[in-house]
């Protein structure tokens, strides 16, 4: 039984295939994608097809951290709507197989793009692909979640409040030191909710460039992925996050456009991807999106420091990342409170 996140226990996995999973045939050889710090993802290699095995991290873990059921089902359902994702094949919820739950999908034969900036493009295709995102993002949030069957994906009530309070929770949770711009963002983001306005819909709660997958050759999105902190909830979280990783600087780690000349790269705007999203979905312009993009920022701070916990307990994906990332948690309390001093 595999009890790291580097390996698998590649004989449990086949065995369990060839019982489950019609069509298959081994033998399997196993590749960890070192992106992402969250669920240990394996490509698995057989002669006849390539698949996917996302599972949870052994160990402890944090109560609705690593939720791979959810991920699973949410992409399940996704199968026949305009939203792309990848064909979900198997749920193992038996930790006894490989010493955690996961789940088969097939692998996308695309390619990933780390950076928005998209430097190893034209720039008509920068132009296509992050229009392609837009659109994915506005599909994503009109998908009727009654008819999909999502419904009760996440409970009801007001959203923001509820990601506010289990955010919170989980920062305390794996807080390792005092960080006051933090304790200040939880306050004023508590004190400042929005009033409900009725849109209730699936949200992704990560998305961004590089949990997607592209044409190999053109700008066509295939599949989102990374799933694991989906719910039903409100659709502005979604689109601020995109508006947040965009105001990180355009490094390696910040993964953003700060600094880069936009137009001249045939990017968008953070106003023009905001205003073609709210185009397509048939609403008008949005009110205090300030507060949205803090939000973003409050919640990747909570996600960062229960990264930097992780690799402190030895328990993360890719740990040399993990502690880098770690320096990040005061920096984006503090965006977040710039955020919503903005108002914008």
């Amino acid at each position: 039984m595999s009890q790291d996140t580097q390996t698998l226990d590649l004989d449990a996995v086949e065995t369990y295939l060839k019982a489950n999973l019609p069509g298959f045939e081994g033998p399997i050889e196993a590749e960890k994608f070192q992106l992402g710090q969250s669920n240990p993802t394996f490509l698995l290699k057989t002669p006849a097809r390539n698949y996917v095995l996302r599972r949870k991290p052994p160990g402890q873990l944090l109560k609705s951290a690593h939720a791979v059921d959810r991920e699973f089902r949410v992409q399940s359902a996704l199968a026949d709507t305009d939203v792309p994702v990848a064909k979900m094949h198997l749920l193992c919820e038996d930790p006894t197989i490989i010493g955690s739950d996961f789940y088969i999908m097939d692998h996308v034969n695309g390619r990933n793009f780390n950076m928005p900036s998209l430097d190893e493009l034209e720039k008509a295709d920068r132009t296509a692909v992050l229009d392609d995102m837009n659109r994915v993002l506005a599909a994503l949030h009109d998908v009727d979640i009654n008819a999909v069957g999502l419904s009760d994906f996440g409970p009801p009530g007001n959203y923001y409040e509820r990601q506010i309070g289990r955010w919170s929770k989980q920062y305390r949770a794996s807080e390792t030191e005092t960080v006051p711009a933090m304790d200040k963002l939880i306050e004023a983001l508590s004190k400042q909710i929005p009033a409900e306005d009725g849109q209730r819909t699936l949200v992704h709660g990560d998305y961004r460039i590089d949990n997607m997958m592209f044409e190999k050759d053109g700008t066509k999105c295939l599949a989102v992925l990374d799933w694991e902190l989906s719910t039903i909830g409100h659709p502005y979280a979604d689109l601020a996050a995109v508006i947040m990783q965009w105001q990180m600087p355009a490094t390696p780690e910040g993964r953003g456009l700060g600094g880069i000349d936009r137009t001249a790269r045939g990017l968008p705007t953070d106003a023009e991807f905001v205003a073609k999203y709210c185009e397509r979905r048939g609403i008008g312009p949005i009110d205090n999106f300030g507060f949205y993009v803090a939000f973003c920022f409050f919640r990747m701070t909570a996600i960062i420091q229960g990264v930097l916990k992780r690799a402190l307990d030895g328990n993360a994906s890719n740990p040399e990342r993990a502690l880098q990332m770690g320096q990040y948690v005061p920096l984006f309390a503090q965006h977040g409170l710039d955020a919503l001093e903005a108002k914008g």
